[in-house]
């Protein structure tokens, strides 16, 4: 996605910010109109997807564990781990682009 000083930035973030989310979302004007209220709804719907993948993660050995083998267990514990990482930087991601979505702006540390 290109810097908030690069004319037209808007168009990739929200792009990207529907990519975040459910496929149905594209379908309300609004939020292509309203990139804000957009990367705010993106952000709360990734915050619940990282509690479902939490709760997944907690509960997959009990509720999952006896009907696949030790191995695919460990797979399935992986997925949930990196699933989760993705979600983490996806959420980082949309809380950046609400911020610039703002105004604000960050000077590059030395």
């Amino acid at each position: 996605m290109p810097p908030p000083e690069v004319e037209g930035w808007q168009v990739p973030a929200v792009s990207w910010l529907l990519d975040q989310c459910p496929a149905d979302y594209r379908g309300y004007a609004a939020w292509r109109r309203h990139p804000v209220a957009l990367a705010w709804v993106a952000a709360r719907h990734i915050d619940a997807q990282l509690v479902g993948m939490r709760q997944a993660y907690r509960e997959v050995r009990v509720e999952v564990g006896e009907h696949v083998t030790a191995e695919a267990l460990a797979e399935i514990l992986s997925d949930l781990e990196s699933e989760g990482a993705r979600l983490l930087a996806a959420r980082r991601g949309a809380e950046l682009v609400f911020e610039a979505l703002q105004g604000k702006r960050f000077i590059p540390r030395l």
